[in-house]
């Protein structure tokens, strides 16, 4: 096993060639994985990387293939139907568990996953990218700025770049499902944008509507606040017509509607090039609140949400190489801190802290 030798399964897809292509630069080497074998060929082919054919039916070749790597990032989704059987393949090869999933169900489902993960001696940390690496890192500073906070809020917008084929088909898998937010340390859910409201993210002031964001899993095990509400920017005319979406939940639910969409995202490019990348920036928010009145904010900017995807895994995986983690299951706050995220390229945060609201 070399030291700074991982699988990359999803290589072929958008963020997992990302993740493949700047790997170098991190003193990694990725083993290719996937499905596909003329796509992982030829991407293998470019970057001189090795790489496996192996299908994630296929247990005991996935499992052989884990075994001969210290951990594994991953990319290939939609989650709720591709996590399972990886992490429990990396628990019968003792492998560590990274991914870049954003799904509240996927995350949930796989913090049952943490006793096991701790008899088998690894970790499995999910939402290694943007979904949730930001967000999970405030809420981690939010909490220690206020210990006694009881709500805490969660924002980000983006401006610039694009959408993958891979985050398009999972949100295609979620059409008419509805919004959620915890209460009371319990997961409720919601119609999608039940809340809308104006925030400052410093640099602009943006409207913004609650969405079923991984957070609302995440953010809870990482502080244990019982409130927690999650954000998306979005244009003001768009969010009112949203708001009639309840009406079709029904007809969005449902194959036909599904898979015309599906049939759309495959015949768009399969995510922003670099150049749209590079201009390309998110902007991150948070609050939290206690019973007395007592306030703490942060407000973060980011690249886009791929190159940081790219970057928090690369990092994930060099400390991991040099033996930081932690077992069982975590979150990117809770294995790595609220500083975390400050070892990205191009990120810069703003604290403020108010005794009232």
């Amino acid at each position: 096993m070399q030291q700074n030798s991982f699988l990359l399964y999803g290589a072929n897809g958008y963020t997992g060639e990302l993740i493949a292509r700047y790997a170098a630069q991190y003193n990694l080497q990725p083993v290719l994985a996937g499905r596909n074998e003329t796509a992982l060929r030829a991407l293998a082919t470019r970057l001189q990387l090795p790489y496996k054919v192996i299908s994630l039916d296929d247990t005991a070749a996935l499992v052989q293939a884990l075994k001969a790597v210290k951990f594994v990032i991953h990319a290939a989704g939609p989650f709720h139907l591709t996590a399972q059987p990886m992490v429990e393949a990396c628990i019968q090869a003792g492998t560590h568990y990274l991914d870049i999933n954003g799904d509240i169900t996927v995350f949930e489902m796989l913090q049952q996953y943490d006793q096991a993960a701790k008899d088998a001696g690894i970790m499995v940390l999910p939402g290694a990218g943007f979904d949730v690496v930001p967000t999970d890192c405030i809420a981690v500073l939010l909490k220690t700025l206020l210990p006694d906070a009881s709500d805490l809020k969660l924002a980000f917008a983006t401006s610039g770049g694009g959408v993958s084929h891979g985050t398009a088909m999972s949100m295609a898998y979620k059409l008419g499902e509805g919004g959620a937010v915890r209460r009371a340390g319990k997961i409720v859910r919601t119609s999608l944008g039940h809340h809308g409201r104006w925030i400052d993210f410093g640099p602009k002031k943006l409207f913004t509507m609650s969405i079923p964001w991984g957070d609302v899993a995440t953010a809870y095990f990482s502080t244990g606040i019982p409130n927690i509400t999650a954000y998306t920017g979005i244009p003001l005319n768009v969010y009112r017509l949203l708001k009639l979406q309840r009406l079709f939940n029904w007809l969005l639910r449902t194959s036909f509607v599904r898979n015309i969409i599906k049939k759309k995202i495959g015949q768009r490019p399969s995510g922003p090039t670099d150049e749209m990348r590079s201009k390309a920036y998110s902007l991150v928010w948070g609050q939290v609140y206690n019973t007395a009145g007592r306030k703490a904010t942060v407000t973060l900017k980011s690249p886009d949400g791929y190159t940081l995807t790219m970057y928090s895994c690369l990092l994930m995986a060099q400390k991991i190489c040099n033996g930081e983690w932690k077992v069982g299951y975590q979150t990117p706050g809770t294995a790595y801190g609220a500083e975390f995220v400050m070892e990205i390229p191009g990120v810069e945060r703003d604290i403020i802290i108010a005794n009232h609201r």
